[in-house]
């Protein structure tokens, strides 16, 4: 007996509301037989050109309608928002849970059988997903895929990574504006999103390693013509999904996200993974928390030999196996057995999996970085846990006790850290405070600090820095990142003064402030919280302010929290 479609509580019905329904969409030239019970599906897509990562997204889309066609669909394209990276402000992470809303509210609301995803920028990937959990309907992901490699005076630039290394030599005296100016001409080369292991790189692995996409759809270049042989397959793949009512949540299960977890660690992936993962799970309803992060990352070694960790880029990734040939490697540390949207396990899509470059894709015996996963610190500075990327950081800051310089604001740090007169040298520790999810207001992606200039003009590369801010999986260094609470709320972030002693011990998974309990509690009844941001005090932001958890929470919202499925059981007349 055929499964009866929830598209057909629209275009089914032979009463006022279902000719309503129909006739509406005729007018675009559909005939009758569209409406005949085939399954319809959503492409939901967040093509911008103020987004320059997915505007390209227009073509996938095409071709994901060719697939859907081919299969017996019926294709349906709809715009969501668009969040992106590269011009948003103050941060496209204030924005992430506002465009699940838009993905959530605009599947539930239409007639749509199934889903495709089109993503791309940091943040469209979770913000899709976490709004199509939210409904648990059939969807699979299709990414734009990372731009070709930057070429410049015969060397590879990796987006994100270089613009902090030429930042800091312009402030440093070691490269002129020219030259600053030629590179930026020289590194976004063609469509697509980062092409190194920033976040919108490691999202798009994490959406492949948790079995949300075709497999090798995390590399693929955005300019490869195989990447719309993939935008093909999904559309067809999706309606075979419908059929078999194979619905996110059976995917998206703890296995799955323990999967995505390990992979994250093989593939040196960013820290952002943690935040946007953690609420993802949350909307399924799957336990994981920051300590899964730590117990399944831990011993998971970094394979992969790519910026900002390495020296090659997402297209060499790609020519190499792509994450299929890492997850082989590491097919001894997944659950194997988990389910993908092709309908069967993670084993069964990467058995054939192959690495065609050892330089790029390390074997599990020899690997690239001997500690890959993401670092969940804890203790007084951070209760509710904190974490850094020991593969991205200086081996010999991983363990160190320095005297605390505080930034009160974002602002205070941009107007002193050239100041010649700061009292600051290479083994202070940097704190900025007042830069999480509701003290920025967004948690923006500022935690890796800018070096003070004097500094930078002696050679020194790397200093311990530490907020409740996040980076760009782009960027580098010894930072602790995500600390929670954050000090907008009280959290001892908050407490912490100019000359504090702060030990980081990152083996030992501790980061603590060496300062008397009494003095921290007389700190604590003195404490004020700060006005709220300008821009924070009514609209979306201010909805924001009041209801986003912290960090260790995935910074969702605590109304969104949980699946709430596709049914709506009233007429629209």
């Amino acid at each position: 007996m055929t499964r009866k479609l929830r598209s057909q509580d629209w275009f089914g019905r032979q009463d006022r509301d279902g000719f309503s329904h129909r006739s509406w969409m005729k007018n675009q030239g559909l005939p009758g037989h569209l409406f005949d019970g085939r399954p319809i599906i959503g492409i939901c897509n967040t093509f911008s050109e103020l987004n320059p990562c997915n505007a390209h997204l227009r073509k996938i889309a095409d071709h994901v309608k060719r697939g859907v066609y081919e299969a017996g669909g019926f294709p349906l394209e709809f715009p969501v928002s668009s969040l992106g990276e590269s011009l948003m402000r103050p941060t496209a992470m204030l924005f992430r849970n506002l465009a699940s809303m838009d993905v959530e509210e605009a599947i539930r609301a239409y007639p749509v059988d199934g889903v495709v995803l089109l993503t791309g920028c940091d943040k469209t990937t979770p913000s899709l997903v976490m709004g199509a959990a939210s409904c648990d309907l059939p969807t699979i992901v299709v990414s734009g895929g990372p731009m070709l490699t930057g070429r410049w005076r015969g060397r590879k630039l990796g987006s994100g990574t270089d613009v902090w290394h030429f930042a800091d030599a312009v402030r440093s005296g070691a490269m002129d504006f020219a030259e600053f100016s030629q590179a930026e001409a020289a590194m976004s080369r063609s469509a697509g999103h980062c092409m190194t292991m920033g976040t919108a790189s490691t999202m798009a692995s994490m959406v492949e390693a948790l079995g949300l996409t075709l497999p090798e759809n995390a590399a693929i270049p955005a300019v490869d013509s195989r990447r719309y042989v993939l935008a093909h397959e999904s559309g067809s793949r999706i309606v075979g999904m419908v059929h078999e009512d194979l619905r996110l949540s059976k995917v998206l299960t703890r296995p799955a996200f323990e999967n995505a977890i390990v992979v994250n660690g093989a593939i040196g992936g960013s820290t952002n993974a943690v935040i946007h993962l953690l609420a993802i799970a949350g909307r399924m309803g799957v336990d994981i928390d920051l300590s899964d992060w730590d117990r399944l990352g831990r011993n998971v070694p970094c394979l992969v030999n790519l910026m900002p960790s390495g020296a090659h880029q997402m297209e060499d990734f790609y020519y190499a196996g792509g994450l299929p040939a890492v997850m082989k490697e590491i097919e001894n540390l997944l659950h194997g057995g988990a389910l993908t949207v092709t309908g069967r396990s993670i084993s069964d899509n990467i058995a054939d999996a192959e690495c065609h470059d050892r330089d790029v894709i390390h074997e599990l015996a020899s690997p690239f970085k001997p500690e890959g996963g993401i670092a969940v610190l804890r203790g007084n500075l951070a209760p509710d846990g904190a974490v850094i990327k020991p593969s991205a950081a200086s081996p010999h800051l991983l363990k160190h006790r320095g005297r605390a310089v505080v930034f009160e604001s974002i602002e205070q740090l941009h107007s002193t850290i050239d100041d010649d007169d700061l009292d600051i040298d290479e083994n202070s520790v940097m704190v900025l405070k007042h830069c999480g999810p509701k003290g920025y207001p967004g948690m923006a992606e500022v935690g890796n600090m800018p070096l003070p200039a004097k500094l930078l003009k002696r050679g020194i590369t790397d200093m311990v820095r530490i907020s409740d801010a996040r980076m760009s999986g782009t960027a580098f260094g010894t930072v602790v990142l995500h600390v929670a609470p954050e000090a907008a709320i009280g959290g001892p972030l908050a407490l912490v003064q100019n000359g504090d002693m702060i030990e980081l011990d990152v083996s030992a998974r501790r980061i603590a402030l060496d300062v008397p309990e009494a003095e921290l509690a007389r700190r604590r009844d003195a404490w004020q919280p700060p006005p709220s941001p300008p821009d924070a005090r009514g609209g979306y932001s201010g909805l924001f302010v009041r209801h986003v958890m912290q960090a260790d929470r995935g910074a969702d919202f605590d109304f969104l929290v949980g699946c709430r499925g596709n049914e709506v059981v009233r007429e629209s007349h």
